[in-house]
């Protein structure tokens, strides 16, 4: 996934986990590219980053972290962003290349860089940057408000068809609420592989229900399980044999939405 921010007039390119383009930042200062080296071969900053490492990054080379950090400052002493993840093995800073290349480096690393250029063009940066973040969170609560009423408009057929087909002409009223929580919970089995009272029990501190807390791909396989169910039931499938299918096609589903999200995010 790729976005891009404005911080004064300059268009930056933000990638996937939150890794913002070192390059794009200095795209309109003279030598901008050659500042970025200079402030990688910073002792302080060396110091810093090396810690960002050994706190986020499990596959760190701390020893050759030590010998790197030993050596800044010394006129000698020279140091390339390929050189600093060839040598530690790095995960903070990192080289694209392509249509989006260029020097990124996590959020936490990119504000230390953007000090190193200017305390207004960080101040700035960092208020873009969660700018950012809030539209995100926007657009994925509204794409989780959207699945949900889908999910709820579906629950109608399904409960129509509950009602057509399983409940007896003049039951009694609580008998035809324990019908309908069966089936509810019959689909809870199917998706979630537990009933309601057993979430319940197990997350006493949440409230709502497992629904309220399900990812925007549950609940998109929750409204089709919730159509072919009611079908399911119009063709007088057993509740056995119907969880059993709605079960194999959660799993199928989920699958197959989870992979190509991840192939998604790949070509973004």
């Amino acid at each position: 996934m790729k976005s891009k921010i404005v911080v004064q007039e300059q268009e930056i390119t933000i990638i996937e986990d939150d890794y913002i383009s070192l390059t794009d930042m200095v795209k309109n200062i003279d030598n901008g590219l050659v500042l970025i080296e200079k402030w990688l071969r910073n002792k302080n900053t060396i110091e810093f980053i090396g810690i960002w490492e050994e706190i986020y990054n499990r596959n760190f080379n701390s020893p050759e972290f030590e010998g790197i950090k030993n050596e800044a400052g010394l006129n000698r002493f020279s140091l390339s962003v390929k050189m600093w993840i060839s040598k530690t093995n790095a995960i903070g800073i990192i080289a694209k290349a392509g249509r989006y290349g260029g020097t990124y480096a996590h959020k936490d690393i990119a504000f230390e860089f953007a000090s190193w250029i200017s305390p207004k063009f960080k101040l700035f940066l960092i208020k873009e940057f969660q700018r950012l973040k809030n539209d995100d969170i926007e657009k994925q609560k509204l794409g989780w408000d959207i699945k949900r009423t889908i999910v709820k408009m579906n629950y109608h057929i399904h409960t129509d068809a509950i009602k057509n087909n399983l409940i007896p002409p003049n039951i009694a009223k609580n008998k035809i609420n324990f019908i309908y929580a069966s089936e509810a919970d019959l689909l809870n089995l199917a998706l979630f592989g537990t009933t309601a009272k057993q979430w319940q029990d197990e997350n006493l501190d949440k409230k709502g229900n497992m629904r309220d807390y399900a990812t925007v791909e549950q609940l998109v396989v929750l409204a089709n399980l919730e159509s072919l169910n009611a079908e399911f039931i119009k063709q007088q499938l057993l509740p056995k044999q119907r969880v059993e299918r709605l079960n194999e096609i959660a799993i199928e589903q989920l699958e197959i939405m989870l992979s190509y999200s991840k192939k998604l995010k790949g070509n973004e």
